[in-house]
């Protein structure tokens, strides 16, 4: 007999050992198919792992905040499964979650934002097809032989000091993961690829160089649809675009993101100023000038007061104006 406490303390015994998804069923069909992973013991685990002692249940559904981690966990490998589909000669290397979506490393030949498309028609292959996500557990020696193919992924397993390795696998695609997952493929409504930029893997230029694919997803469309709103309204907000336009300055690969400011730009700077100006005078500060370039050391001593003789300020600064002791 395995009995279960809820968040709300109360208890329901089960004759044989449940899985997550067998607790979420016995409170109803509906709350189940809404359940993405299961917290035990305040431990996070798929809804597939079964209970095998007496624990505390609380469940992860799609109405939580910390439920689109485990989603975009989940997206990042069905991403990587369409490529390796696509593109059967490319490498997997790490696919986290990061904020607001996920990307995964790939070493493959390099392709443009024009082939996104294509990848994003295979993700809805296997979105339909509603594939479960399988946690196998194997030894180093199994892992080794699984990914034998793949150096990245032996470089990884040769790292870890864990004897026994956890695998996931949907349809045909198998994964090195710690999980946890969503119970099937069709769990994810939204998903739309952002981007593709170039890495390094391990953050070494020395190394390989790969192919950083971006991507985002929610459980709902509606919700990705407002993301992609949002996303396009700050494109149009973008203050290097908005200055560019009204003509107040421009960039140029002479000097990267620094603004060359033009007449109307030098306007606006100097009325802002003169206002800066304006206003520390009137709550008795006085400016003072410096290099524009000094030592980390004196920047440090600017910010906490601690200088002594000579003024040690940012350039144009305002600093108070309090008359020294006689």
């Amino acid at each position: 007999m395995t009995t279960i406490t809820f968040p709300d303390n109360s208890i329901k015994q089960f004759e044989d050992i449940p899985t997550g998804m067998d607790v979420a069923k016995s409170i109803s069909e509906g709350f189940a198919r809404n359940c993405v992973a299961m917290k035990i013991n305040d431990q996070l685990l798929d809804l597939s792992r079964p209970i095998q002692s007496d624990a505390a249940i609380e469940f992860l559904t799609v109405n939580d905040g910390n439920a689109l981690e485990v989603l975009r966990h989940s997206a990042a490998h069905v991403m990587a499964e369409a490529v390796l589909n696509l593109y059967p000669e490319a490498k997997l290397t790490i696919g986290p979650v990061v904020e607001d979506g996920f990307y995964y490393d790939i070493d493959m030949p390099p392709i443009s934002e024009d082939d996104l498309s294509k990848i994003e028609a295979e993700i809805q292959k296997i979105i339909k097809a509603k594939n479960t996500f399988e946690r196998k557990v194997v030894s180093k020696d199994e892992a080794l032989e699984i990914f034998r193919d793949n150096p990245f992924k032996c470089e990884l397993i040769n790292e870890l000091s864990d004897q026994e390795i956890s695998l996931y696998q949907n349809g045909a695609f198998i994964d090195l993961c710690r999980g946890p997952h969503i119970p099937h493929t069709g769990m994810i409504k939204g998903i739309k690829l952002m981007k593709i930029s170039g890495a390094y893997w391990r953050a070494d230029p020395s190394r390989e160089q790969l192919q950083r694919l971006y991507g985002t997803a929610f459980f709902d469309k509606k919700k990705l649809n407002q993301y992609l709103h949002l996303i396009e309204e700050a494109k149009k907000r973008d203050h290097r675009k908005v200055g560019t336009r009204l003509d107040l300055y421009s960039f140029h690969d002479e000097a990267p993101g620094m603004a060359f400011f033009h007449a109307k730009g030098m306007d606006m700077w100097n009325a802002l100023l003169e206002y800066w100006r304006q206003t520390h005078r009137a709550a008795g500060y006085v400016e003072t000038k410096t290099r524009s370039f000094s030592t980390a050391n004196c920047g440090k001593k600017a910010a906490t007061g601690t200088t002594t003789g000579k003024t040690c300020t940012p350039a144009s600064s305002m600093t108070r104006n309090t008359p020294s002791n006689p």
